[in-house]
């Protein structure tokens, strides 16, 4: 399921071999094996994709967010470098779901997540479908040990807590959590008033989730309920469904949103977030290239990464 990224996708202009101060992604990034992290001393950034939309069509979503993680990095590839010299950016690839096999795709993800945390790097993981999530969970749950109290802040549309009896799917996961792990906390910011149903809001107030609607919402009343959610756990992980932005600017996802969140007000709150020690990862879901308008969303998608990037090593560095 695992294997390691072709290099010749960081590729993009070139302005100076030398001058650091005009590099772009693909000169500042290196790619290697995930189980060469360790060898690598000081701090670090890691990326690694899941190539998987198996819960997107259990959950009746269009599926084509597989080739996210892929179309994503070229378009990052040449996005200019603005971060840190002395914390190094790796690529440690991707791990793919075969066929059905999505819990088996998530342990595995799980297991790099972990390599690369315990490695002393922060994690970004570029999905694949919302499933992503659950997998990119395990890995930080093992990572933190047990008694560490986990906060899932994820900025979606939707709550993702759907019953999961007959199998998981890319609406489950929170509820999947919620359900196995009394350390762990959920807090989303997005919510579309009516792309949830009854049974899901009551389903959310019974599980004690913090929940911000998206019409309701500004950074400054964001950051708020942010901080006071932060302050309660021990760790963070930052998830981001890209079908909380508005349509009309990300018609490349799996359930699109004609009201959804302007992209200042996302990168707002992922650049806010990612900054605090806490958060030991990002990741991204649901972009879907199949679907998309002239590579938009795509390229929304890698300008939010790098907001990301820049953000959790400034955090780092705190």
């Amino acid at each position: 399921m695992y294997k390691e990224t072709d290099a010749l996708i960081w590729s993009g202009r070139t302005d100076s071999t030398i001058r650091l101060e005009s590099f772009r992604y693909h000169q500042a990034i290196n790619c290697l094996p995930a189980h060469q992290l360790q060898q690598i001393s000081g701090k670090k950034l890691s990326i690694i994709g899941f190539e998987c939309d198996e819960g997107v069509r259990r959950n009746k979503g269009r599926v084509g967010a597989r080739k996210a993680p892929t179309e994503i990095r070229k378009q990052l590839a040449s996005i200019a470098w603005r971060g840190s010299q002395e914390i190094g950016l790796y690529d440690v690839g991707n791990v793919s779901c075969e066929g059905k096999l999505l819990e088996e795709a998530q342990a595995e993800l799980g297991r790099y997540v972990k390599e690369i945390l315990n490695a002393n790097s922060k994690c970004i993981v570029i999905g694949g479908g919302h499933e992503t999530l659950y997998g990119h969970y395990l890995g930080v749950r093992e990572s933190v040990g047990k008694e560490s109290r986990i906060g899932l802040i994820n900025i979606d549309a939707h709550f993702d807590l759907r019953e999961y009896n007959e199998q998981t799917s890319s609406g489950t996961m929170f509820k999947q959590i919620l359900d196995e792990d009394q350390n762990a906390e959920y807090f989303v910011c997005g919510i579309q008033r009516y792309g949830n149903t009854t049974e899901l809001f009551n389903r959310a107030d019974g599980l004690g989730v913090t929940y911000l609607y998206e019409d309701e919402m500004s950074f400054e009343s964001t950051i708020e309920t942010v901080d006071t959610f932060i302050k309660r756990c021990d760790v963070i992980l930052l998830t981001l469904c890209t079908d909380v932005l508005s349509a009309a600017h990300a018609p490349g996802v799996s359930a699109t949103s004609p009201f959804g969140l302007e992209p200042k007000i996302v990168r707002n709150i992922i650049r806010y977030v990612c900054e605090n020690p806490k958060v030991t990862s990002f990741n991204i879901c649901e972009v879907n290239p199949e679907v998309d308008e002239n590579n938009r969303t795509v390229k929304l998608g890698a300008y939010l990464i790098n907001e990301a990037v820049i953000a959790l090593q400034k955090g780092e560095n705190k």
